[in-house]
């Protein structure tokens, strides 16, 4: 099912999102603090309860209890056990009454860590279906999710057809629900028109693509002088990709830059946004930027950019692979002012869509139409 907007607040509730760590700059890291944020915000009881990591990266609300099981990332294979008695005392303590795993991995933590308690437990899909990383323990967690839990929520419809086809006899609702967008969207929507720049943001690996970005702007550099790709991010990467551009010539209009976490800034300071992953489940780094009215030129790879981007109408989308096409759409846009400004307008509307109370509300519907769980399940 997709759930319609419900702007009435249920009655409060003491939720708690378990998560692998708030301490690494990533999506599924960003959206639980926004969702976090944004519940306790309309008069929830939140906690976040990580595996590891004291210290997380994005802000925390007053009204959010963090805590961390482990310092560091560990084996956690080898703490099992300690784990799940650790969720459980959790759990009891503080009385929560909606578990909400933030990777359907969890599961194999919380399904023995809540038996016999009194709450509602909610599976949160970051992922595709189809990317199961090759992990059986994915398999099986997924499969004792859609079982024992009240709900499934996935990000687009896509994967939510896949989970019902994978789990026909499932106990779980399966729910379409966007990402919330983590940063305040400008009441006006911004004009870019002395930037000459190229922003790409995510983390440096294979699936982000942005080697693909290189070899795309090495093709159009020279006929596109003032102009310059910024990639925002951290990871293994980094040398590599300095490597490329040096060797394609373009060192000098490449730069990178590492993680933040107000990474609006440089959404303020960019004219088109690219996205050339291999594999985007979802994409926040989307709504974002069109938060600020930045039209995005996109390879169309992964359910998440074919849900999020209207080809000619926010973006310029191509066939995933194809550098010669994506290099076309970055010239186009780059030689076409009032086509940038046309496709970042309409940008702007679709985000606000994705506002964090909205968000947070279609929340409180969907664990507001559940079923009160009975005992052990």
């Amino acid at each position: 099912m997709t759930l319609a907007q419900t702007p009435t607040p249920t009655v409060p509730r003491t939720l708690c999102l378990f998560t692998g760590t708030l301490a690494a700059f990533a999506g599924a890291e960003r959206a639980t603090a926004t969702l976090a944020n944004a519940l306790a915000a309309r008069g929830h009881r939140v906690h976040v309860l990580s595996l590891w990591g004291h210290t997380p990266v994005f802000p925390l609300a007053p009204g959010v209890t963090h805590h961390a099981m482990f310092a560091e990332r560990v084996a956690f294979k080898h703490h099992y056990l300690s784990i799940v008695r650790q969720v459980r005392r959790y759990a009891r303590e503080h009385a929560i009454e909606v578990m909400i795993d933030v990777d359907p991995m969890l599961a194999l933590y919380t399904v023995p860590a809540t038996l016999g308690l009194p709450l509602q437990r909610i599976a949160w899909e970051h992922s595709t279906y189809a990317s199961d990383l090759g992990r059986r323990a994915r398999r099986w967690a997924r499969a004792l999710a859609a079982r024992r839990y009240d709900a499934v929520v996935v990000l687009t419809d896509a994967d939510r057809a896949a989970w019902q086809a994978h789990h026909s006899n499932a106990r779980a609702q399966f729910v379409t629900m966007p990402n919330p967008l983590g940063i305040a969207i400008p009441d006006t929507a911004p004009e870019h028109n002395d930037e000459r720049c190229i922003l790409a943001v995510g983390r440096l690996v294979p699936e982000k693509g942005f080697d693909r970005l290189i070899d795309a702007w090495a093709r159009i550099a020279h006929d596109a002088p003032g102009w310059q790709v910024r990639v925002v991010g951290d990871g293994p990467l980094r040398e590599s990709l300095l490597a490329q551009a040096r060797e394609a010539g373009v060192a000098d209009r490449v730069e990178m830059l590492p993680a933040v976490a107000d990474i609006a800034q440089y959404y303020a300071r960019a004219s088109i946004y690219c996205l050339p992953s291999r594999r985007e489940s979802f994409g926040l780094v989307l709504i974002e930027t069109k938060a600020y009215a930045v039209p995005v030129v996109a390879y169309a790879a992964d359910a998440g950019p074919r849900a999020l981007l209207h080809n000619e109408v926010d973006s310029l989308v191509v066939d995933d692979g194809d550098i010669e096409a994506l290099a076309r759409a970055l010239f186009r846009l780059i030689g076409d002012a009032s086509l940038r400004r046309q496709l970042g307008l309409a940008g702007y509307a679709h985000a606000q869509d994705f506002r964090a109370d909205t968000i947070a509300a279609r929340w409180e519907a969907l664990w507001a139409g559940s079923q009160a769980p009975e005992g052990a399940r």
